[in-house]
């Protein structure tokens, strides 16, 4: 048997983070490299626009959180509609805010082809990237012994 080792707040934050960059640039560049409407000219700017994204998402996931506990804080009358109201819109929002930074900041060596300068298929690849975050964050509660979706593991021998 192993020794448990504890670890502290901002390596776990650290750590997290890291694992969720990487997902963001495998899918990324998957998409980059099989889908005509996802141009990236280097490795570098694939990194760099990971990067960028995870940033961003995770900044407009805390505004929607802080929005969210808002609402609630204020108790309007309908609330609960409210609240998924706004998370609706300031989600939208800010994904197409999140592809005007990249436009901006990577100008032609990050580019989504497309009507609407590539919305559709910038919502497609931050969509396959949040899921694959969720199915690696399942992996990895499922394989502490979390059950989030009733599925029984089997120990083996050396973990019993």
């Amino acid at each position: 048997m192993q020794a448990q080792h504890t670890y502290g707040y901002w390596q776990l934050v650290f750590i997290r983070y890291v694992t969720a960059t990487l997902i963001d640039l495998v899918v990324l560049g998957l998409f980059a490299q099989y889908w005509d409407r996802v141009v990236i000219t280097s490795f570098s700017y694939l990194l760099l626009a990971a990067i960028a994204l995870q940033v961003m998402l995770k900044a407009a996931l805390m505004i929607e959180h802080h929005l969210a506990k808002y609402i609630e804080k204020k108790g309007f009358k309908h609330a609960k509609k409210i609240r998924i109201v706004s998370a609706w819109l300031l989600l939208l929002v800010s994904k197409l805010l999140i592809l005007g930074a990249l436009s901006l900041f990577f100008s032609h060596n990050v580019h989504f082809v497309g009507k609407m300068h590539g919305v559709v298929p910038f919502l497609i690849v931050v969509f396959a990237m949040l899921g694959a975050e969720a199915i690696m964050r399942w992996i990895y509660f499922w394989l502490g012994g979390i059950d989030l979706m009733g599925i029984e593991q089997t120990k083996t021998n050396s973990e019993k």
